[in-house]
């Protein structure tokens, strides 16, 4: 299990059997921890491995650091809607209330 990066097997034939040979550069410790549990499990190395794999793969993907940051919109609906909506009339729209509201605020 060494090399360098990730060697992938192209024969069609090894994608219909449902394997693929492939070649991992992994850090040697964690190699000797799955060879000690193979041992242990009295298991080939290839299935404690794919054990792993599938167990990390399923686990949920750690959301990006942007995505954590991400803002989320209120969905507004509107109800009988006669105008097409455009940006400019979304602004427009949203400019007269923000007036509205100032002028209401400044007489109380």
């Amino acid at each position: 299990m060494c090399g360098e990066g990730v060697q992938l097997d192209r024969k069609l034939e090894s994608w219909k059997v449902g394997s693929m040979k492939m070649t991992l550069d992994l850090p040697s410790e964690l190699v000797r921890e799955m060879k000690l549990r193979a041992a242990l499990e009295g298991r080939k190395l290839r299935d404690v491995a794919t054990e792993i794999f599938r167990g990390g793969l399923s686990q949920s993907a750690p959301q990006s650091e942007s995505a954590r940051h991400r803002v989320k919109l209120p969905l507004i609906t509107c109800r009988n809607v006669s105008q097409e909506l455009s940006p400019e009339r979304v602004a427009e729209v949203l400019l007269n209330q923000e007036v509205a509201w100032n002028h209401e605020a400044a007489r109380h």
